[in-house]
């Protein structure tokens, strides 16, 4: 296993984070809209701190926070804020999700998470990877909550999460005055089954878009969609 990822821009080391740089946060980090021009964003279980490194590079927000539970993932996502172009505007803190959301008083123009999101039954030996994959440790409703009260009233909250997921994660949502707007169907090649979900929500209830992402055709024979979402992040694109 790679002990750092290069991207285009920033360099991610990942060697003490039991989840490594995959699929999933590279993509929402590229798809979460910046139209609405964020000036702080914070990132939920930033592991490697790729998202928002991602929205670093992407946006001009003052502010960019990311919240990590997890010691050393932690350690390693300052190391990588700090290693970046944009030291600056990125700062990690160390706590859980519920401790940041009693304690702060800010708000978000966009929060965005690639959370935890195997359930138990897949639970492994390594309790790190656990931590940074399972549900357990932090459930869709104290996302869906902790969210409702740190979004801007006019902000967004995107989300990755696995398409079986999804309509239980959309009504959840509701329940916290989140609106799904935009639902991005995302597969691994034209004939295989939906994958994951890109999720954005709001305050605001409007008709909802509903796009799809493939991301190859064969084998390492990426879509002209995948690489214009991700051209700017991967080397090779």
């Amino acid at each position: 296993m790679n002990k750092h990822f290069s991207f285009k821009q920033f360099t991610v080391n990942q060697d003490q984070c039991a989840m490594k740089i995959g699929t999933d946060g590279v993509l929402l980090g590229a798809w979460s809209s910046i139209k609405h021009n964020p000036e702080s964003i914070l990132d939920i279980g930033t592991g490697t701190g790729v998202i928002a490194l991602q929205l670093a590079q992407r946006s001009d927000a003052e502010i960019i926070d990311a919240i990590e539970i997890d010691d050393n993932a932690f350690e390693q996502a300052v190391e990588n804020f700090e290693n970046s172009s944009w030291g600056d505007r990125l700062f990690c803190y160390h706590a859980s999700l519920e401790e940041f959301t009693n304690e702060i008083d800010d708000h978000y123009d966009l929060i965005i998470s690639n959370p935890p999101f195997y359930n138990d039954a897949f639970q492994s030996d390594d309790n790190a990877r656990n931590t940074a994959r399972f549900t357990d440790s932090l459930p869709f409703d104290i996302l869906l909550k902790s969210v409702s009260k740190l979004l801007s009233s006019h902000g967004i909250f995107t989300v990755i999460i696995p398409f079986k997921e999804e309509e239980n994660f959309i009504n959840l949502a509701k329940e916290h005055n989140l609106f799904v707007n935009t639902i991005c169907n995302v597969k691994g090649t034209p004939t295989s089954d939906i994958k994951r979900s890109l999720l954005e929500f709001s305050f605001t209830e409007n008709e909802v878009i509903i796009e799809d992402l493939v991301i190859e055709t064969t084998r390492h024979q990426y879509t002209d969609t995948y690489i214009e979402l991700v051209k700017d992040f991967y080397l090779k694109m």
